[in-house]
């Protein structure tokens, strides 16, 4: 498949799955979000040992900032990126109750002043994924370019909803696969190159 054609294939299921996840009502995604709490909760109990960097959500996405709390309250660190400029990795910085936060790309906000931080892991939103733990994102490439960059190479716990699940995004050879992919349903873990469900 061409490169053009990639792209324009990316475009569509970008915008198919946000609709898709931005259609689902209050109820249902404070449902999910429950039960992505639970799984991450159970398969990571380790997490406050490790400074976490998670995402502000947008477009009804998975909020981590309840699990975040929960690992604070154990004694972990937690970070929100911050978009140093196009074509560069992300930073991280300190997020806690009181950091003060300023509007960023897509209006998202990030901590203006807080302590830089290097993450041991990274629980990263996904507008999709495939069967091979590859992870659709919105495009800027932010995410990819980090995790190449980062020394040493955090855990990547990508998160979404089962309807984001795509049999493959027709990954690059840039494209990074998450360690582990957590939806509602479960926690999956790559193994040999898919995804397996974990008990």
């Amino acid at each position: 498949m061409r490169p053009e054609a990639i792209r324009e294939f990316r475009k569509r299921e970008r915008t198919r799955l946000i609709a898709a996840r931005e259609a689902l009502d209050e109820a249902t995604v404070g449902r999910y979000r429950q039960s992505i709490d639970a799984h991450l909760a159970h398969m990571f109990a380790s997490l406050p040992e490790s400074p976490v960097a998670f995402c502000w959500p947008i477009r009804n996405e998975y909020d981590a900032r309840h699990f975040a709390a929960t690992l604070r309250r154990r004694g972990a660190l937690t970070a929100l990126p911050v978009v140093i400029g196009p074509g560069h990795q992300l930073a991280f910085r300190e997020w806690h109750a009181g950091v003060i936060l300023e509007p960023g790309p897509l209006g998202i906000p990030y901590p203006v002043d807080s302590r830089l931080l290097v993450p041991r892991v990274l629980v990263l939103p996904m507008v999709g994924f495939d069967e091979q733990g590859y992870r659709l994102g919105y495009g800027g490439g932010y995410f990819d370019r980090t995790l190449a960059g980062l020394d040493p190479k955090p855990v990547a716990i990508g998160v979404a909803y089962e309807l984001a699940r795509l049999a493959t995004i027709r990954p690059q050879s840039w494209d990074v696969p998450m360690d582990w992919v957590v939806t509602e349903r479960g926690a999956y873990r790559r193994e040999g190159g898919a995804l397996a469900l974990q008990q």
